[in-house]
């Protein structure tokens, strides 16, 4: 191999070597930051990455490396840099003479995939009294800037992309339909994790006749956009079931022949709740679905005991109604499995920690719903996360 050709083989082992430690992950200060430390290790001297919000945006440097900051690696000692010379040492000026300025060498590459596309940020290497930036060296910061900005657009158009998957699911879930003034409710849902986008949790509220409400949480099997469609379907169907006023079983019974004759639609364990604060009660029926919670105003919860239906989707029916009685003291609260349930685990351990909780005293919807999803930890769920919290409003007489 002639001699010539070392350093063209050199840089070319810098750049299989800079795929593999650049954009190991979908964040891009991390990104910038692998960028930063990469080049150092190879040019020496010290690396800045400035980054901008969007194209067109301001820079701000999100990422700085230097050579005394990095520890060396097998084959990439300063000095035996390829294009680089080992520093010498300093000797001391001749009496009378004024010290020499070290010499700065300064390299800047843009952060475009393309020299047509607008830079994300900058990458500057910067190399004090040493010797000029060889060809291949700038090579190399290009080669690594470009490779850096095609990560970090990837991560931001995925990341833009979830962000508009959660905003519509939040839609879907999170504005049911108006309930009577007589009732307060809080709702929430958290997706399971940043990659999955959509899913099939719900909640929703109907509005009935002589102040009754219908309180809605289901969950469609699977997750993605499959069940999210399923999901909406489920849910337009339910609200042209319950508008006849039928109470909640018959409600289930209806709306589980009508999605049985559809093969392509997933079951759905679902909860129904009609309230009805004129009386004071409120009636259940289940099709699948765990029981919900009632937390009384010393904080305390207890799981309404109901019968369980078979999913919505089988065919098979056989739905039951429960009715209790609901005080405007009583806070209700209906969830999706995701809230309790932990791999591995018993279902009735995880609805043990659900009743076991003790709430400060008084507990509004939105209170319930907050101090639920913040002690279950539901932030870190394995499955989507969906509540609906109500409480009948008092009434106050003169």
């Amino acid at each position: 191999m002639a001699e010539r050709d070392e350093p063209l083989l050199t840089r070319l082992r810098a750049m299989e070597q800079a795929i593999a430690e650049i954009g190991t992950t979908l964040d891009e200060t991390h990104t910038c930051r692998e960028l930063a430390v990469f080049l150092v290790r190879r040019l020496g001297g010290s690396v800045a990455v400035d980054l901008a919000a969007e194209q067109g945006a301001p820079t701000r440097r999100v990422a700085t490396a230097s050579l005394s900051e990095e520890p060396a690696r097998p084959g990439d000692r300063h000095g035996d840099r390829p294009g680089t010379a080992p520093r010498s040492e300093s000797t001391a000026p001749a009496p009378g003479s004024a010290p020499a300025a070290a010499p700065t060498h300064t390299l800047t590459a843009a952060l475009a995939v393309g020299d047509d596309e607008k830079p994300l940020g900058t990458v500057t290497a910067t190399r004090i009294d040493g010797p000029a930036f060889t060809a291949h060296e700038a090579a190399t910061v290009h080669h690594t800037a470009r490779l850096a900005a095609r990560h970090i657009g990837h991560a931001r158009r995925l990341a833009a992309t979830e962000d508009t998957a959660l905003h519509l699911q939040r839609a879907l879930v999170a504005e049911p339909g108006r309930p009577h003034p007589n009732l307060e409710i809080a709702g929430g849902y958290l997706p399971a994790g940043a990659r999955t986008l959509v899913g099939g949790d719900w909640f929703e509220t109907v509005r009935l006749h002589f102040g009754r409400t219908l309180l809605v949480v289901g969950d469609v099997m699977g997750h993605g956009l499959d069940a999210a469609v399923d999901m909406n379907a489920y849910r337009t169907v339910l609200r042209e079931v319950a508008a006849t006023d039928l109470p909640p079983h018959r409600v289930l019974r209806h709306l589980d022949s009508v999605v049985a004759q559809d093969d392509a639609r997933r079951p759905a364990t679902c909860l129904l709740v009609r309230v009805d604060p004129a009386r004071g009660a409120a009636t259940f029926a289940s099709a699948g679905h765990l029981p919900p919670a009632v937390f009384g105003a010393d904080g305390s919860a207890e799981l309404v005991d109901l019968p369980v239906g078979p999913p919505l989707g089988t065919g098979v029916g056989g739905y039951e109604p429960t009715t209790r009685p609901l005080t405007p003291a009583e806070t209700l609260l209906l969830f999706t499995d995701g809230l309790v349930e932990r791999r591995g685990e018993d279902i009735d351990v995880s609805l043990a920690r659900l009743a076991t909780l003790r709430l400060p005293p008084d507990p509004g919807p939105h209170q319930v719903v907050e101090e639920v999803l913040r002690r279950l930890d539901a932030h870190r769920a394995e499955d989507d996360v969906a509540v609906l919290a109500a409480r009948v409003r008092a009434r106050h007489t003169s």
